[in-house]
C-alpha cells in the first residue's frame, strides 16, 4: 500500500534486502550440484542423477526470490536509498545477463 506522498511502506527496504540476499544465496547453492551433475552426465553412461534437478530447484527458487525483490524495487525506485535500489535489482540483472550470454553461446553463428 503506497502512501499519498509516494514513499514506500515501512519495512520495504528491509524486505527487499532480505529477498535479494536469499536470491544470491540460492543462486550460489545451485552451482555445486550443477557442476557435479554435469560431471556425472559427461563422465558416465548413466544420464540420470539427482544433482541436476537439485541445481534447477535451487536456481528456480532463487529466480523467484530475485523477482520478489525486483518488483518492489522498481515500484518504489525513486524513494529508495541507492544501496537498496542496486541490491534489489542486481540478482535479476545478473540472471538475465547469464541467460543472455548462454543463449548467444548456444546459437549458431
Amino acid at each position: 500500500m503506497t502512501r499519498q506522498d509516494g514513499t514506500p511502506p515501512y519495512g520495504t527496504a528491509q524486505r527487499i534486502r532480505t529477498r535479494a540476499i536469499w536470491a544470491v544465496a540460492l543462486f550460489t547453492a545451485s552451482l555445486p550440484p550443477a557442476f557435479i551433475g554435469f560431471g556425472i552426465a559427461t563422465a558416465t553412461d548413466d544420464q540420470t542423477n539427482l544433482a541436476m534437478p537439485l541445481a534447477f530447484i535451487f536456481w528456480s527458487t532463487g529466480l523467484l526470490f530475485a523477482l520478489w525483490a525486483a518488483v518492489p524495487t522498481l515500484r518504489y525506485w525513486d524513494n529508495l536509498p541507492g544501496q537498496v535500489r542496486w541490491l534489489g535489482s542486481l540478482p535479476l540483472l545478473s540472471v538475465s545477463l547469464f541467460l543472455s550470454v548462454g543463449l548467444i553461446g548456444i546459437l549458431p553463428a
